[in-house]
């Protein structure tokens, strides 16, 4: 089970509200929400500056351009992780155009550090041609105190759900609203250790890669398995425990 800190379990009111006559469509809550969370979080670790984050990073790519737009928000180091592997984004982005149209997605769970340096998001997707799965990315705090992401994987799901269904001309699609888990690691005691995460394998033929936050409260990792399956974890420190935040085992398709 998952457990959360002061501020996790955030209802956040995501506003989904489409006029379907003109096609228009507002995705995420408004900003008065997101200013309030931020104002009422305490300490440095708060999983709604990674939701606003993530909504601005959105934001940024209907105005700019997917891969510009991603390339402004990636850390140095950032990698794709396809399905071949983990992959350079500055080179994948230097060598790809825009789609068409981009990709929407939307977090359901955050996880962070004890501090706030590390977090990872998670969430669903929805690509240019309307195909939906999973996708986790890792995060890191800068010097300036924002967030740059350094890791992202997706996942088609397969099979594809079933379409939604639509609404007639003229009709309003109602207020929706999504519950996005925040999970803090606990802060240890002063001159207290915090005792290291289970022990794992980690192969050596760059298939596979874990981190662990400078406070030692977060680890990640990442692995490329022989199916092609690309499966990414996070484990929490939580009252003296250690906790599974996330786990997702991704499909890759020929095209991803």
């Amino acid at each position: 089970m998952k457990h959360s800190s002061l501020v996790a379990a955030i209802a956040v009111t995501s506003l989904a509200l489409t006029a379907c006559a003109s096609g228009q469509q507002r995705r995420g809550p408004p900003a008065k929400v997101i200013n309030r969370v931020l104002a009422t979080a305490p300490g440095a670790a708060q999983p709604s500056a990674l939701v606003a984050r993530e909504l601005a990073f959105a934001r940024d790519i209907e105005e700019r351009g997917q891969f510009a737009a991603a390339l402004e928000a990636a850390a140095p180091g950032a990698v794709l992780h396809g399905r071949n592997g983990t992959v350079p984004f500055d080179a994948l982005s230097s060598a790809r155009p825009d789609p068409a149209k981009a990709n929407e997605w939307g977090p359901r769970t955050v996880v962070m550090s004890c501090d706030g340096a590390l977090a990872l998001t998670q969430g669903r997707f929805r690509d240019g041609g309307g195909l939906v799965g999973n996708y986790v990315t890792t995060w890191v705090r800068q010097k300036d105190n924002s967030y740059k992401w350094i890791y992202d994987v997706a996942g088609r799901d397969d099979p594809q759900p079933p379409p939604r269904k639509q609404f007639e001309d003229g009709a309003i699609v109602v207020t929706a609203i999504d519950s996005i888990t925040g999970l803090v690691a606990s802060c240890p005691r002063r001159d207290e250790a915090v005792p290291p995460p289970p022990p794992m394998p980690i192969g050596e033929d760059g298939k596979a890669d874990a981190q662990l936050s400078r406070d030692g409260t977060l680890r990640w990792q990442w692995e490329h398995r022989e199916d092609g399956t690309k499966y990414v974890k996070a484990e929490y420190f939580y009252k003296g425990g250690w906790e599974t935040a996330i786990e997702e085992s991704l499909a890759s398709l020929p095209e991803q």
